[in-house]
């Protein structure tokens, strides 16, 4: 009978960042070649904007019907997203740039509201506290 093999815990998160590392970069090179097709098949005239609004428009209402989403985005929204897609096909770099500011700027402005809407809590130092102590008549148990 063979003895139980025994594995670290740092060999086990190892071959897991490894793994991770793996899947990570054969997502990139799957993105960068249908990218390429998508560019030749775009400047061939074989898909045009058209296309791919429609195809937007059919991939969210998939998602309805498989219950995935509550509902279809607006059609603004469908314009946004074929947009963006349009930007990688045409090679548009500098749209790419600006749509990526534009959404940093609004990532900041969601993160400022949110931190506003959230209750802050002070701390008195303890000469504050102290004084409020005195003030309630001194007996030390001041809890505000």
């Amino acid at each position: 009978m063979a003895a139980p093999m025994q594995i670290s815990l740092e060999e086990i998160i190892s071959m897991l960042l490894s793994r991770v590392e793996s899947l990570s970069a054969n997502d990139e090179n799957s993105k960068t070649k249908s990218n390429i097709i998508y560019r030749a098949l775009y400047k061939k005239g074989l898909i045009t904007e058209e296309d791919i609004l429609d195809s937007v428009k059919e991939e969210y209402r998939m998602l309805k019907e498989l219950g995935v989403i509550q509902a279809e985005p607006k059609e603004e929204m469908y314009r946004t997203i074929t947009d963006g897609i349009l930007q990688w096909i045409k090679g548009d770099v500098e749209g790419i740039k600006r749509s990526m500011a534009e959404y940093e700027k609004k990532l900041q402005e969601y993160a400022r509201e949110e931190a506003a809407k959230k209750p802050k809590i002070e701390v008195a130092g303890a000469n504050v506290l102290n004084q409020l102590d005195n003030m309630a008549g001194g007996k030390g148990k001041l809890i505000i």
